[in-house]
């Protein structure tokens, strides 16, 4: 008995048709970049575009699709610093990396939603909390609008307003484009690794002080910005690796962790559990040398505030995580007693602490503390809707008012109480929808796990923000909400098959 084979019928007219017409186009558009190359461009860059562009050609089935654009979304928002880099192209303004890929992105989906009518959607728990956030940014705007407008500076407040809902619809974006279990574990894994490797690279930064990143424009089509950071602290240089500062740098992989604590037991690869502890345990081990590379007590308080949580609220998965911390603190502690003293011990050094923070009153880059007692003057004056978005200038020649370096402190001056509501909808709403999903619903425990992994995360974040200007640092608010729109997918997506680690029910209840 023959088995039956399944043939494939002959495309039709019009896909050959429709095929024939792309690759005219296509051939079009390589014939006009060589022409410009031989008359106005420069022969290296145009080259690097050909090529580019030939290699899409070949390969666009397998390039233009919704998973090779959320894994390079990711790669983009993890290994190309921000504020540094820019496409070769005079726009008249800079063409950064990232915002051209999540300009592309948000056409893109939209098209293909006008396209199905709204057919496949998927829920996004996040909408209300983003607008609300965004609503009361606008409604300070409206408050001041008189003042600002008289000043000149209404149209940097509706420009701030704007960034922020761009750098926010990553949580739509990415939950439009986990489509499979398969997917969004494969994503999680391109995060934590990708960290591992920003952690090495921030450590041969501070041994060598060469930053890797910032030799990106050498291989590819990328003009540098700027590459003037530098810092010094603990006997040595502050690694910068990808993210704009130190602080950013160490909040970045401080939120990585807790997604690598969580693959240790549900990651599908390595198969066999004490093969895929050393992996991740080691991902780990590489992302806090990272850390320590970057010399920022900020990290140090958000992985204490991160810990704190899971003591609250799992206290067996925190007798564990201490077991194994304390005695890793104490081998740093020895190996490297200088960044150890800079990092750790000064905190406990209240007097110490305190008296940092209230240096240098009314210069430029004063302590945290020494900026209180003008800011809590300043937020007196109009506190509901604060002195208006974009009133704040910090740098620049149009500077008028200090560097804060705390988030919710500058949100509350330039928003009032009605920011700061805004800021606990955006992030503190999130930890408690996802905290009430990880012990109170019937999902699959790994969903559960994954819901609790990034509310940890999202509440690192919003401790580090008393400690930097988060919005200023976006690599790390793209992640946050890259991982919101994971934990949204975890929360809504049907269970589909497993083929990760199942592990046992007795071994996986979770303790209130």
């Amino acid at each position: 008995m023959s088995v039956p084979t399944r043939t494939t019928a002959p495309p039709s007219g019009g896909a050959r048709r429709s095929s024939t017409v792309i690759d005219v186009l296509l051939g079009l558009l390589v014939g006009a970049i060589a022409i410009a190359a031989v008359v106005f461009g420069e022969p290296v860059v145009i080259g690097g575009v050909l090529l580019v562009v030939c290699g899409l050609a070949v390969f666009r089935r397998q390039f233009f699709n919704w998973t090779t654009m959320l894994f390079l979304l990711a790669g983009v928002i993890l290994f190309i610093p921000i504020r540094r880099y820019a496409l070769p192209i005079e726009v008249g303004f800079a063409l950064e990396p990232y915002r051209v890929l999540i300009s592309g992105l948000i056409v893109a989906m939209g098209v293909a939603l006008l396209a199905r009518r709204g057919k496949g959607f998927a829920p996004n728990l996040w909408g209300w909390p983003v607008a609300i956030f965004l609503w009361t940014m606008f409604a300070s705007l409206m408050i001041n609008s008189v003042v600002l407008t008289e000043s000149g500076a209404i149209l940097g407040g509706f420009a701030n307003i704007f960034q922020l809902g761009f750098l926010l619809s990553v949580i739509f974006l990415t939950r439009q484009m986990l489509s499979t279990e398969t997917v969004t574990m494969v994503l999680l894994n391109v995060i934590v690794f990708g960290g591992a490797v920003i952690g090495f690279f921030a450590f041969v930064e501070r041994v060598t002080r060469q930053n890797i990143f910032l030799m990106l424009g050498n291989f590819l089509p990328l003009t540098i910005l700027r590459d003037d950071a530098e810092s010094l602290r603990a006997g040595g240089n502050r690694a910068y690796a990808s993210s704009q500062h130190p602080i950013a740098l160490a909040v970045l992989f401080c939120m990585i962790i807790p997604i690598a604590i969580y693959l240790i037991k549900y990651s599908p690869w390595p198969r066999f559990s004490f093969t895929r502890k050393l992996v991740y345990i080691g991902a780990m081990g590489v992302t806090m040398v990272g850390m320590l590379s970057a010399v920022s007590r900020t990290g140090v308080v958000t992985l204490g505030a991160m810990f704190l949580f899971v003591l609250i609220f799992w206290p067996k998965l925190a007798g564990l995580l201490a077991a194994i911390g304390v005695p890793i603190a104490i081998l740093v502690g020895l190996l490297l007693p200088q960044l150890f003293e800079s990092m750790v011990l000064s905190l406990f050094d209240i007097e110490g602490v305190i008296a940092s923070q209230l240096t240098s009153p009314g210069m430029a880059g004063q302590g945290r503390l020494a900026d209180l007692p003008e800011a809590f003057q300043e937020f007196g004056e109009s506190p509901i809707g604060g002195s208006g978005v974009g009133s704040r200038v910090v740098v620049g020649d149009d500077a008028n008012a200090q560097i804060l370096d705390n988030q919710w402190l500058g949100t509350l001056l330039e928003a009032g109480v009605l920011g700061v509501i805004g800021l606990v909808v955006l992030l503190i709403y999130p930890v408690i929808r996802m905290v009430h999903f990880a012990f109170r619903s019937d999902a699959p425990i790994r969903r559960k796990h994954l819901a609790f992994a990034v509310a940890t995360s999202t509440v690192g974040y919003a401790t580090a923000m008393f400690f930097y200007d988060s919005f200023a640092f976006m690599q790390t608010l793209l992640l946050l909400s890259m991982l919101l729109g994971v934990a949204a997918w975890a929360m809504t997506a049907p269970a589909s098959d497993w083929t990760g680690p199942t592990p046992s029910r007795s071994r996986t209840k979770v303790a209130a």
